[in-house]
């Protein structure tokens, strides 16, 4: 792809979670560390990392934190893996990036440990990099329209502006993007965050209402892989993908 070069060289991967929706296959495992079509939900997550050319990862841990940390030391490929440690106490996903924004540039990318997509004509990490502008930006969203959502059946999350802002769906009402758990992160979001476990939507209410997040339509296939029955869907894609 021309253009502007990678937004950042290092994404934040949340992997703190419970995966309690994910039970009974997280009884003895962590979510991330739960297998799709061959590949655990981090490894996929890592790959795309490095195909993408992000040298850096920094992931933070709670649930059966040292199968994660484990795994982390077996693997061989690139990105360098550094982890933010959860264990003493669960700080949600906000929590979990202010505690981890010492180890991060300005920007990186954020993204969830349960995420699997199949890039459009160019990979995620480069299209958000396309669309970064720091001066109006507090962070950058990855959404995707419903038809292009496997697996979801939600009302959505977001609206979109003309000039890429975005609104949250109104209670009663269909929003047409589903945050995909990937975006694109200013520190400048991180501001003046509440101490212990929040929300990142405490952050991203902030900055709906100084204009300042934005969003982009993913213009591949993404799949919500958040209880078991997902899985088997998902591998039926991937493998006809």
């Amino acid at each position: 792809m021309t253009g502007k070069p990678l937004a950042s060289d290092t994404a934040m991967i949340l992997a703190a979670g419970l995966g309690k929706r994910m039970r009974p296959l997280t009884a003895h495992q962590p979510k991330p560390l739960v297998r799709v079509a061959g590949r655990s939900l981090i490894d996929h997550a890592l790959d795309k990392l490095e195909g993408a050319g992000i040298d850096h990862a920094v992931v933070n841990v709670h649930y059966l934190a040292d199968a994660l940390e484990g795994h982390f030391k077996a693997r061989t490929r690139a990105p360098q893996v550094v982890v933010s440690d959860e264990r003493e106490k669960l700080l949600e996903t906000g929590g979990g990036l202010v505690k981890a924004a010492p180890l991060l540039p300005d920007p990186f990318f954020c993204l969830n440990s349960d995420n699997i997509w199949l890039d459009g004509p160019n990979d995620v990490f480069s299209e958000l990099s396309q669309a970064w502008d720091p001066e109006r930006m507090d962070a950058l969203l990855l959404l995707v329209p419903h038809p292009r959502a496997m697996n979801y059946r939600g009302d959505g999350d977001f609206h979109l502006d003309p000039e890429g802002r975005v609104t949250r769906r109104k209670r009663g009402y269909v929003a047409p993007f589903i945050y995909t758990g990937i975006q694109l992160v200013s520190h400048r979001l991180l501001r003046d965050a509440p101490e212990g476990p929040f929300s990142t939507n405490l952050l991203w209410t902030r900055a709906i209402e100084e204009g300042r997040l934005y969003g982009i339509s993913h213009m591949g296939l993404w799949f919500e892989v958040g209880d078991p029955g997902a899985i088997k869907p998902t591998e039926e894609w991937l493998t006809r993908a």
